[in-house]
């Protein structure tokens, strides 16, 4: 059975994250990671998508499927420029505002990011908010934040910005496996940094509204991610 090796991004585990694909249980063995400084893992000093990318790789096997949401798009996408031998890279609205430089949507995106970790709220519920609200979340955390939710919250503040992040385009475009992005049709920035992936990755491109940010959990994500597998796994088969 193929592996998918899933991915999660800030604030949340991959349990939480991924509760929405335990359905694909059945067709795919599922490698759900808990980045380092996420639940049940110790806290971190730091959080560098650059060191969560080498982490990921060193967990990858040939012919794996690679899926990451968010950050964890990010670190999917570094992962993967250094393992050709995938066989699939899905990321699901990563905020890799660099490849997109001039669009004014994901500029001010960028730079709004920045000022919050820069000057944001220092208590760690308030920063969530600010945070959600930034990235068109429609999560409403519970006040006060449950403890595994609290250190979330004090990981996204440890994190390395990602607009910092440098997408090696000319490496992910020159690899092999297939390639697939997908975005929620609710924020222009992540519509742009989508947008120039799927050109410049030649990527597969989908659009699935209804769950904001968090597009693996929108209606069909499941079915649209299987089909893309079992296309990936037989193109495969024919190399």
């Amino acid at each position: 059975m193929a592996r998918l090796v899933l991915v999660h991004g800030s604030v949340l585990n991959g349990a939480a994250t991924w509760r929405r694909q335990r359905g694909l249980a059945g067709r795919y063995e599922l490698v759900v990671l808990d980045r380092p400084g996420f639940p049940p893992g110790p806290p971190v000093e730091r959080i560098d998508f650059e060191e969560h990318a080498v982490w990921v790789r060193e967990q990858l096997a040939p012919g794996d499927h690679l899926c990451g949401h968010s950050y964890g798009g990010v670190v999917a996408l570094l992962a993967a420029a250094a393992f050709p031998a995938l066989g699939s890279l899905t990321v699901i609205e990563p905020p890799a505002t660099r490849v997109a430089l001039g669009h004014p949507a994901c500029d001010a995106f960028a730079a709004g990011a920045l000022e919050l970790w820069a000057r944001g709220p220092s208590e760690p519920e308030a920063f969530l908010r600010t945070f959600l609200t930034a990235v068109g979340s429609g999560f409403d955390p519970p006040s006060p934040l449950p403890p595994d939710l609290e250190r979330g919250a004090r990981a996204l503040m440890r994190e390395r910005g990602p607009w910092e992040a440098d997408i090696p385009l000319a490496a992910l475009r020159a690899a092999p496996f297939p390639k697939l992005v997908v975005s929620g049709a609710h924020h222009p920035a992540f519509d742009a940094i989508c947008d120039v992936l799927e050109r410049e990755l030649a990527a597969e491109r989908a659009v699935l509204p209804g769950a904001g940010h968090s597009a693996q959990a929108a209606p069909g994500f499941n079915d649209l991610l299987a089909d893309f597998l079992e296309r990936a796994a037989g193109r495969g088969r024919l190399c």
